[in-house]
């Protein structure tokens, strides 16, 4: 993987903003999209779960490949299966595949919540379920973000929910930078450690986005990043980010 422009090494007391931590896939490297990790990344104290949903014959089940390569499913395709039959077979961790309707009642307000939509078909359900669930009293729509790789479907939605906040995922480094951004009217830009320079992110910071970095899981990389004005990052291991936020607070203190 490549790596993001190198920057001059800073201090932590350089650091002058805490770095949004956001619990990739739950925030686990060896349990991830299940409500163990994300649990476990509540009770750290994280700023938000990012999790994987797929539409599974109406179902959003949160999971993140398209492939199933665990027994019995041998490398089957997860939206050709059955949601009780996926609920009935552990993951590899042995946790169980759970649904958004279960992640949404473990996080409740604790912490945002970034749904990344995985595959074609799911604004409609990941609309009509966060609807139902607002409508019931059971949280609000600032709660909530949707991210996706799939920008037409994030422009679906912005027609269908725009009460609901958007971030856009890239995995490259566009010739016009954040403009895509526009017409989705997003948020966040999700940028990819491996596809970084600083004009992207200058321009994000024009156009008001916050800017998100995926994966990020080395000390290192959070202090690159944080000197290049990046505002938050996705990692497998919240807690060096929260120990580094932590850590610059109390010398900044000092």
């Amino acid at each position: 993987m490549n790596h993001p422009h190198q920057s001059k090494a800073i201090t932590l007391m350089e650091l002058d903003k805490p770095l949004f931590c956001i619990a990739h896939r739950g925030g686990s490297a060896t349990h991830e999209n299940t409500l163990l990790a994300i649990k476990e990344a509540l009770t750290l104290g994280v700023d938000a779960i990012e999790i994987d949903v797929w539409s599974v014959k109406e179902e959003l089940m949160v999971f993140h490949n398209r492939r199933l390569n665990y027994p019995p499913f041998d490398g089957a395709l997860i939206v050709q299966q059955s949601p009780q039959l996926l609920r009935e077979h552990p993951l590899p961790c042995g946790e169980q595949m759970p649904t958004l309707l279960e992640v949404l009642n473990v996080v409740g307000g604790k912490a945002l919540l970034n749904i990344e939509i995985k595959g074609p078909g799911c604004v409609k359900a990941v609309s009509r379920q966060l609807e139902e669930f607002v409508n019931d009293g059971q949280g609000s729509y600032e709660n909530y973000l949707i991210s996706s790789f799939d920008h037409i479907q994030l422009y679906k939605l912005s027609q269908r929910l725009p009460e609901v906040r958007r971030g856009v995922l890239l995995a490259s480094v566009p010739k016009d930078y954040a403009a895509c951004s526009e017409e989705l009217q997003a948020y966040s830009l999700h940028a990819n450690i491996g596809f970084l320079r600083q004009g992207l992110i200058d321009d994000a910071r024009k156009r008001g986005l916050k800017t998100w970095v995926y994966t990020v899981n080395h000390e290192e990389d959070m202090r690159n990043l944080a000197a290049m004005g990046v505002d938050g990052v996705f990692t497998d291991y919240p807690q060096r980010v929260l120990s580094l936020n932590k850590s610059a607070l109390l010398t900044e203190i000092k």
